[in-house]
């Protein structure tokens, strides 16, 4: 699967649970939505990250992207009721370098 440099190295932060280099994937006012909320800036990311990284312990593979519209389908496997999951995640990149927004849906 060929996917944006941006978007490996968001996978791979993710499965390493470094939450600072996951929060260094986005620009510095980018947003995430996920599970209902809202997540402004890189500081809120890292911080909701970092908080699902200790609850959870979710990691990633990716199963499927589609290029023209940057939605990554991903199995999610981790400590919450349902493990593992396929979640969609909906990018919008900024500059091909950073993400500036991203919205997770089941």
């Amino acid at each position: 699967m060929n996917l944006p440099n941006i978007i490996s190295e968001l996978v791979k932060a993710q499965n390493e649970f470094n939450s600072k280099a996951y929060a260094d994937c986005f620009t510095e006012n980018a947003e995430v939505f996920d599970e209902g909320k809202t997540h402004n800036g890189k500081i809120e990311i890292e911080n909701w990250i970092d908080k699902a990284n200790k609850e959870y312990g979710a990691s990633m593979v990716p199963l499927e992207y589609n290029e023209s519209e940057n939605i990554l389908s991903a199995e999610i496997s981790g400590t919450f009721p349902g493990s593992p999951i396929v979640l969609k995640y909906h990018f919008q990149l900024a500059d091909g370098q950073h993400i500036k927004s991203l919205k997770i849906t089941g």
